[in-house]
């Protein structure tokens, strides 16, 4: 369970740093901001309040995966921006 939390961790803290930086780039798509929207609305869900053991669970697998999915259809060229600016290339 521990390791499991770890990969679940650094997963997640490198994609609220592609988050982050897409969200700011002048090339985002047009479908991100409600999308992120979107799910963090889910994460709030007041279910979550309800059904304690499901919260957890989706707060700590199902959020993080579609944050990771919701990522992966980012364009090219906002994720080679990405690469460029975190290693600190120029340009």
């Amino acid at each position: 369970m521990k390791n499991l939390m770890l990969i679940i961790w650094r997963m997640s803290r490198a994609d609220l740093k592609l988050l982050w930086f897409a969200l700011k780039h002048h090339g985002r798509p047009g479908w991100l901001l409600p999308a992120v929207a979107g799910l963090a609305l889910y994460a709030i869900a007041p279910f979550n309040l309800a059904f304690p053991v499901l919260g957890v669970v989706d707060d700590l697998v199902l959020v993080p995966l579609a944050l990771h999915g919701i990522l992966k259809l980012l364009p090219n060229r906002v994720r080679d921006d990405f690469g460029r600016n975190r290693f600190g290339h120029a340009g």
